[in-house]
C-alpha cells in the first residue's frame, strides 16, 4: 500500500510539471534545455517514473516564475518506488553529482548491471520478491543507469573486485554479456574503470564497499551499504577517511588499461 501511495504522489507531481510546462507553451525538449536536463528525463518526471532531484525542482521553479508550488510539492516526495528507503536520499544526489566514485566487492554495482544480471539478483533475493516487485526494482535500476549516458560532464570512477566476474553469477553466458557491457561503459571518456586483482598483498578497502560523490556546490558525501541497510554519511571527517581509502585503492588496483585487458582475458576463458 505504501509504495502505491508513493507512485500516486510521483504521478501527481509529474502531472503538475507537465501542466505548467504546457501552459508555458514549451515542448519537453525546450523545457529540458532551460532546466539543463534531457527531454527523456523530463518525460520520466512527468510520467511519475523518476524522483525529481533538488536541482530539477529549483530550475523548474525559475522557469515557471518562482511560485514555490513545485518546492512545496517536492517536499512531500519522500519515497521512491523500487529503491530501498535508506538509499533514496543518495539516489537524489546522484542525479546532479559532478564526481561519483564506487568501490564494490560484493556484486557488480547497479549502475553497471545488465538486465539479466540484475533480474538474477532479484529472483534470488530473500525474502522472495513477487513478479511486480522484481519489475519495479529493475525499472528503478534502469532509470538510474541513464546517469552514465545523460551526464557526460560527471566523472565516474569504479573500482571492482576481480572475483565479481570469476563468480559467474547467472552462468558463463550471462557473465560474458556482463563483461561486454562493462567494457562498453569503460570506453566512455568520462568513466574510469579499474579492477582490483584477487592477488593483492595490501588493500585499503577491506572494510567493505563504499560510494562517494561531490555535489555541484563541491560538498562531498558518502554511502556505505550492508546486509540489511545503508548509511548515508555527511560528517566531513568521516567522508575524508573514506576519500583517503578510495584514493589509496586507486593506486592499488590495476590501471584502466590493464583492467580492460584482464576483463577481456576473463571473458575469453569463460
Amino acid at each position: 500500500m505504501g509504495e502505491q501511495e508513493t507512485s500516486d504522489s510521483l504521478r501527481t507531481f509529474g502531472a503538475v510539471v507537465q501542466g505548467l510546462r504546457e501552459h508555458a507553451g514549451l515542448s519537453r525538449e525546450e523545457f529540458g534545455q532551460l532546466v539543463g536536463y534531457s527531454k527523456h528525463t523530463v518525460a520520466s518526471v512527468e510520467l511519475g517514473r523518476r524522483m525529481p532531484d533538488p536541482m530539477f525542482v529549483e530550475r523548474a521553479e525559475e522557469v515557471f516564475g518562482n511560485t514555490g508550488a513545485l518546492r512545496r510539492a517536492a517536499a512531500c516526495l519522500v519515497r521512491r518506488p523500487g529503491l530501498a528507503a535508506w538509499f533514496r536520499q543518495w539516489a537524489r544526489l546522484e542525479g546532479t553529482a559532478v564526481n561519483l566514485y564506487t568501490y564494490e566487492c560484493r556484486l557488480v554495482p547497479g549502475l553497471l548491471q545488465t538486465e539479466a544480471y540484475a533480474r538474477t539478483l532479484f529472483v534470488n533475493q530473500l525474502p522472495p520478491l513477487n513478479d511486480e516487485q522484481i519489475e519495479e526494482q529493475w525499472l528503478a535500476r534502469a532509470e538510474r543507469q541513464r546517469l552514465l549516458r545523460e551526464r557526460p560532464n560527471t566523472a565516474f570512477s569504479f573500482i571492482l573486485e576481480e572475483h565479481l566476474f570469476l563468480r559467474r553469477t547467472g552462468g558463463a553466458e550471462m557473465t560474458r554479456e556482463l563483461i561486454d557491457h562493462v567494457l562498453e561503459v569503460a570506453a566512455m571518456r568520462h568513466i574510469e574503470m579499474q579492477v582490483m586483482p584477487v592477488v593483492r598483498e595490501t588493500h585499503a578497502g577491506l572494510a567493505g564497499p563504499m560510494q562517494l560523490l561531490e555535489t555541484p556546490e563541491n560538498q562531498w558525501f558518502a554511502y556505505c551499504e550492508g546486509q540489511r541497510g545503508g548509511q548515508f554519511i555527511v560528517d566531513s571527517k568521516e567522508v575524508s577517511v573514506l576519500q583517503g581509502r578510495y584514493a589509496r585503492m586507486r593506486s592499488q588496483a590495476l590501471t584502466p588499461e590493464d583492467s580492460v585487458g584482464l576483463l577481456e582475458r576473463i571473458r575469453g576463458a569463460l
